[in-house]
């Protein structure tokens, strides 16, 4: 039975549309929050927790099930104090949570997560995820669930109490902390070489078996590891084909730009339909580098159009960009996406269907559901224009006009939800790829609209010198985490080298002395998740791994050492170096896992070369665009106006000279000043300062 239009719970004054649309439940629901922790601890009765966000399918399902419904609310509202989180405003929450799931259950979690809590100290019980409304999938329904659950609290309290100690135990044991004296090698990032080639998928690419996300932290290192060492053709191979089976698959969108969270299959041919800021903003930055590097204009078609998407899509009226697009849309997964064969031959013409049906695969048998198709790149352009029996460029010609067709054929259905919430972290994710594809494919609209974002973020996100997570309806909130600190700074960085501006270095000073201030682990190394003065929650984590985001550590362990070497800051390079000592233990014991930090490793071994250009006008344009040829990860390129004075640190030394100036630097090693751009590029293309 479906709740009264007039019901309305705690969720109905919070901000993140996830929450709001929780608000009509019959559900006595809270966010998370004094008013709930101090209800369940006054009562004594358990709290029963349940993470998820906007986008999410199963989420949708579950809601509808059980949420919605009038019996299960009932035994919800009697037995329990219900929760409600954003996992997108609070990944700190869900961080915890998802991993005491694992501990209980010896399963990896998702979404949405259902825990259950004791009320006085907020430690799980029993947790799980999705639970259906009736049984089913070898499941009982949730309405059995949360009465044994509640059974079991109430007559086990010895039980739980000793497998809560059991979980707090288990929690500081995976604090892992170095033993002795470690020394930093490169022994990881061989392994981490090795390990990727293991689980390489080298008929459609990527890692692993389905479902298959796209792991963009494992094809940069790859990327990376070929620019370090040119003769590894099979690195470079494995980052560009699995980017290019994407781009050829399910997974883009082939008509509208911009990638799915995952693929449900091997071959990348249907997606998990959601669209989030966060896998975009690296992968597109990953084509654009990818095309640079082998000329492929696949990935810089895929690039482009998922930029433009952004640009179209995503991007706020004031300048943030949102966080996702629902998978569903009219109560159905991809529905906006999918098509039938007859919608299409009934609306174009003849030679624009025949190259359609050739290149997206129509005249194969269906891919969804068993009667519609998701869109492919099913055959290259050159087999279209045989089938046109046409040249390549009017091939693409008709294929273009018959996209265009089609897109406005799409945009007349209903479209997927837009989570309207920026969040700072994933939109730092977002100004870094838009920066680097602007840079890379000369597209100057890309950088605008990451500078537009960034000062956005800049401008509202940020309160008396603290960050926020989150801004939505004109209001920031959530104190902000690693994640939102170590990503912003490093597109700063980015988007220092694509545009200079004072304002972006400072703000890059800023966030890393704040990660130094509030989140640094002074005693052991390494960033916590929360600051020093967030809210007190039942464990504070320092992440490694990667998981659908990079790691925050292995970003703040990046960044701050190329600002440290930028600057001659060596608060920043120690700061740097403490990380990767304490995330040591981890990057031995499964490096593929520690992608993002073996790139700050592999900078701290062999570090990054900076190239600081001093001049005016065309002159510095002309150097810098020759000081960027190439594809060098490690190098970054400054190009700072003569008229710029007063700059910090060892920039302030890098003063002008003559029409144009560079000041070549690797670690502690630098080149004499050189004032002719032919000895620039001799000195670019040798070995570095010695």
């Amino acid at each position: 039975m479906a709740p009264s239009s007039e019901h309305r719970n705690a969720l109905a004054g919070e901000t993140s549309p996830y929450l709001l649309q929780h608000a009509r439940n019959p559900v006595d629901w809270y966010p998370w929050g004094a008013e709930a922790l101090a209800r369940a601890r006054d009562e004594n009765r358990p709290l029963l927790l349940s993470i998820g966000y906007s986008a999410c399918h199963w989420c949708h399902v579950m809601a509808h099930e059980s949420f919605e419904d009038e019996t299960t609310a009932r035994l919800m509202n009697a037995l329990f104090v219900n929760v409600k989180v954003d996992r997108e405003e609070r990944p700190d929450l869900d961080q915890i949570y998802q991993l005491a799931h694992q501990l209980l259950t010896g399963r990896p979690g998702g979404w949405p997560l259902t825990v259950f809590l004791t009320p006085d100290r907020h430690e799980p019980f029993f947790a799980g995820t999705y639970f259906p409304g009736e049984p089913r999938f070898g499941m009982p329904a949730f309405g059995e669930v949360l009465t044994r659950v509640a059974s079991f609290y109430q007559q086990h309290e010895g039980e739980v109490q000793r497998q809560n100690a059991a979980l707090r135990d288990a929690l500081r044991r995976l604090e892992q902390r170095s033993t002795g004296e470690v020394v930093l090698t490169p022994v990881p990032l061989a392994r981490a070489r090795a390990e990727l080639e293991h689980g390489f998928d080298d008929e459609y690419g990527g890692f692993g078996a389905a479902p298959k996300f796209p792991h963009p932290s494992n094809i940069e290192r790859l990327l990376r590891h070929h620019a370090a060492e040119p003769g590894d053709r099979a690195a470079l191979h494995m980052a560009v084909h699995s980017l290019r089976c994407m781009a050829r698959g399910g997974i883009y969108d082939q008509l509208g730009g911009g990638f799915c969270r995952y693929s449900v299959d091997r071959e990348w041919q249907i997606p998990h339909f959601e669209k989030m800021l966060y896998d975009n903003g690296p992968l597109l930055a990953l084509c654009a580098e990818a095309a640079t590097l082998t000329d492929d204009p696949l990935l810089g078609a895929a690039a482009r159009a998922t930029s433009d998407w952004m640009l179209r899509e995503m991007s706020a009226p004031e300048g943030g960009m949102y966080a996702s697009l629902d998978a569903d849309s009219e109560g159905e997964e991809g529905r906006f996406y999918v098509w039938e064969r007859g919608e299409l031959r009934a609306a174009l013409d003849a030679q624009a269907w025949r190259a359609v049906e050739a290149r997206y695969g129509l005249d194969r048998p269906a891919n969804f559901e068993g009667s519609r198709w998701n869109l492919v790149a099913a055959r290259d352009m050159a087999e279209v224009a045989a089938q046109l029996d046409c040249g390549l460029e009017q091939a693409t010609a008709v294929l273009e006009h018959a996209r265009g067709r089609m897109l406005a054929m799409r945009a007349e259905r209903v479209r997927p939800g837009r989570d309207e919430k920026v969040l700072a972290s994933w939109n730092a994710l977002a100004i870094n790829g838009l920066a680097q594809a602007g840079r890379l494919l000369a597209e100057p609209r890309f950088v605008d609209q990451a500078e537009r974002a960034f000062d956005f973020v800049t401008t509202n996100l940020l309160h008396d010198g603290r960050l926020r997570a989150v801004w939505k309806d004109g209001r920031a909130r959530f104190p902000a985490y690693l994640d939102d600190h170590a990503f912003l700074l490093d597109a700063a960085l980015a988007l220092l080298e694509t545009h200079w501006r004072r304002a972006t270095l400072d703000h890059a000073r800023d966030l890393a002395d704040t990660l130094l201030a509030h989140f640094e682990d002074r005693a052991a190394g390494g960033f916590f998740f929360t600051a020093d003065d967030h809210e007190r929650l039942i464990h504070r984590h320092k992440p490694y791994t990667d998981d659908a985001l990079p790691s925050g550590n292995g970003i703040a362990a990046l960044a701050l050492g190329r600002l440290g070497h930028l600057l001659g800051e060596m608060r920043y390079i120690d700061a740097s170096t403490r990380a990767l000592h304490a995330a040591w233990p981890s990057m031995e014991r499964m490096p593929s896992a520690c992608a993002t930090l073996l790139n700050a490793l592999d900078e701290h071994l062999d570090p990054p070369r900076i190239v600081i250009l001093r001049g005016t006008d065309d002159t510095l344009d002309r150097w810098q665009a020759s000081a960027r040829e190439g594809f060098a990860p490690r190098r970054m390129v400054l190009a700072i106006p003569a008229a710029e004075s007063e700059l910090p640190g060892l920039l302030g030394a890098r003063i002008p000279q003559g029409e144009c100036v560079a000041y070549v630097c690797e670690g502690t090693r630098c080149l004499t000043p050189i004032t002719d751009l032919a000895a620039l590029e001799e000195a670019l293309r040798g070995p570095a300062p010695g």
